[in-house]
C-alpha cells in the first residue's frame, strides 16, 4: 500500500508547506501550519494531455435570446436591497460578521417570512441544536414558520437527505466554518475542509437551482475566516457590520455577480429581532435646541441611497510635551492622519498639542471620500470653538493641495437634506442648490477656515 504523503497547509492564507515550521514564510502568521494529507499524482497523471479525451460541452453566443432568472424576494426589504432586488435561484451568498451581531437572527427571520410566503426553506445549523433554532424562531414570533430544521455538520448527509425531498427554494447552513466533508482528512474549520465543503454545497446549489446562505466566521481583523478562495468560489459576499452596543446594524455588500456592490440594508436591533429601517436619515441624526461646537451633518451617499450622518469631533489641549491621542471611530484612520496634515500645513491650523477624537453618530461606518469636508469643518469648529449652523450639510473631498473636489451625485444629497428640513449646505465648486436649499461652494480649506470663523 503506498504511503499518503503529507504537507502543512496554513489555516490564514492556504499555503502549503513540505515541512513545518512556527511561521508561515508567505504571510507571517504564527502557529498556523497544520498537518493534512495531499493529493497523490502518479507520473502518468503528471504527463497526461487534457486536450482530449473529455466531452464536448456546448458553446452559445453572448447576446443569445435566453430568459434572466427572476429574483425570490426575502421579506425584508433591505435584503433585498444589498442582494440587489432579491435572490437568485442556485446562487450562493456568503454573509460575514462579528459574533453576536445578528446574523443568525436575520437568516432565521428571512427564512421564516419566505417559508409564510410559500417557499420551501431548509435551515441546517452546524452551531446549535434544533431545539435552541425553535427557541429563537419562538422569540422573534416565527414559531409556527414552515420551516425544516436540522442540527447536522457532514455534507454528505445533508446533501443526501436534501436531494431525496422535493427541490427547496432556500437553504441556510450556519456556518460552513462547522461543514465537515468525508473526503477529506482534518477537522471541520481547516482551510481545505471549508473549501471542499462550499465546493459541494455550491455545486448542488447549481444543480438543483436552491438559493443558498451561507454564513461566514470572521477573524480578530473583520476578515472572513478560511481560505481566501472561498469568497472567489460565491456569487456575492455581504458583511454585516455595526457596533455592539449600538441599535443599528449595516448590511454592505462587498461582492455581487447579479447587482451592485455599493448598496446597503439598515435594521434596528429590537426586542423580537431585527427591524428595517427605512429612513435611516433621521435615525442618524441627533436632536438639540441649540448648535454644538464639533457637530456637522454629513449626506452620505451608499449605492442609490442617501444617508446623512453626523461627525462628531472633540479636541482637547494637551500641556507641553504630552504626546496626543488619535482616537476614531467609524472613519479611516489613516484618512484622519492625512487631513489633520492638510489642515495643518495648507491652513496654519495646529493640532499638535492637542488630542483628536472623531466618531460617526449612530455606530455606522462611512466610507464615502465625500466626507472629507464635513469631517474638516468638524475638526475646525472644535479646534475653535465655533459651531457649524444645525441646519447646514457639509459634503467635498480635500486634495493634498488643500483644494475641494467635486463629489458624486451631489444633486441626491442635497435633496436628502431638504427633505428633511436642511436649509444650508457648504458643497464644491459648480454645485448648486436644490428647492429652498442654498448652497455655498468652498473652494478650499482656507475657505472653509473663514466660514466657520466667521472671517469671510
Amino acid at each position: 500500500m503506498a504511503r499518503v504523503p503529507l504537507q502543512y497547509v496554513c489555516q490564514a492564507c492556504g499555503s502549503a508547506q513540505r515541512k513545518w515550521m512556527g511561521q508561515c514564510p508567505d504571510c507571517g502568521e504564527w502557529n498556523t501550519l497544520q498537518q493534512e494529507a495531499a493529493a497523490s499524482a502518479t507520473p502518468f497523471q503528471q504527463k497526461h494531455s487534457l486536450k482530449s479525451g473529455g466531452r464536448t460541452i456546448a458553446l452559445s453566443p453572448l447576446n443569445a435570446a435566453v430568459e434572466l432568472p427572476p429574483r425570490i424576494p426575502t421579506g425584508f426589504g433591505e435584503l433585498d436591497r444589498a442582494l440587489g432586488g432579491g435572490l437568485v435561484a442556485g446562487s450562493a451568498v456568503l454573509i460575514g460578521g462579528d459574533p453576536g451581531i445578528g446574523k443568525s437572527t436575520l437568516l432565521l427571520q428571512a427564512a421564516g417570512r419566505m417559508a409564510v410566503a410559500g417557499h420551501g426553506v431548509a435551515y441546517v445549523s452546524g452551531e446549535e441544536a434544533a431545539d435552541q433554532v425553535r427557541l429563537r424562531a419562538r422569540r422573534l414570533g416565527l414559531a409556527d414558520a414552515p420551516v425544516m430544521l436540522a442540527a447536522a455538520t457532514s455534507v454528505r448527509d445533508i446533501l443526501t437527505t436534501l436531494s431525496a425531498q422535493p427541490p427547496r427554494t432556500l437553504l441556510v447552513i450556519d456556518s460552513i466554518q462547522t461543514m465537515h466533508s468525508d473526503q477529506l482528512e482534518g477537522a471541520p474549520g481547516t482551510v481545505s475542509q471549508v473549501r471542499a465543503a462550499a465546493l459541494e454545497l455550491i455545486g448542488w446549489a447549481k444543480e438543483t437551482g436552491t438559493a443558498v446562505i451561507l454564513v461566514g466566521h470572521v477573524t480578530k481583523d473583520g476578515q472572513i475566516a478560511g481560505p481566501r478562495v472561498l469568497e472567489h468560489m460565491v456569487d456575492a459576499v455581504l458583511y454585516f457590520e455595526g457596533e455592539g452596543r449600538h441599535q443599528y446594524r449595516v448590511l454592505r455588500a462587498v461582492k455581487n455577480r447579479f447587482g451592485g456592490t455599493d448598496e446597503i440594508g439598515v435594521f434596528a436591533m429590537e426586542a423580537d429581532g431585527l427591524a428595517e429601517v427605512p429612513n435611516p436619515s433621521s435615525m442618524f441624526l441627533t436632536q438639540r435646541d441649540e448648535p454644538v461646537a464639533g457637530a456637522v451633518v454629513f449626506p452620505a451617499l451608499e449605492g442609490t441611497r442617501p444617508l446623512l450622518v453626523e461627525m462628531q469631533a472633540l479636541t482637547v489641549r494637551l500641556p507641553s510635551g504630552a504626546t496626543p491621542r488619535r482616537a476614531v471611530v467609524g472613519w479611516d484612520s489613516a484618512r484622519l492622519a492625512m487631513l489633520l496634515a492638510v489642515l495643518e500645513s495648507r491652513a496654519g491650523l495646529g493640532f499638535g498639542n492637542s488630542e483628536v477624537y472623531l466618531n460617526a453618530a449612530g455606530g455606522i461606518r462611512v466610507v464615502d471620500p465625500a466626507a472629507d469636508l464635513a469631517v474638516a469643518a468638524a475638526l475646525i469648529s472644535a479646534l475653535t470653538d465655533r459651531p457649524v449652523p444645525p441646519e447646514t450639510v457639509v459634503f467635498g473631498e480635500i486634495a493634498l493641495s488643500g483644494e475641494v473636489r467635486p463629489a458624486t451625485h451631489p444633486s441626491l444629497r442635497l435633496r436628502e437634506a431638504e427633505k428633511l428640513g436642511f436649509r444650508g449646505a457648504l458643497v464644491p465648486p459648480g454645485t448648486s442648490g436644490v428647492g429652498r436649499l442654498q448652497a455655498q461652494t468652498v473652494a478650499n480649506i482656507g475657505a472653509l477656515v473663514d466660514r466657520i470663523v466667521g472671517n469671510a
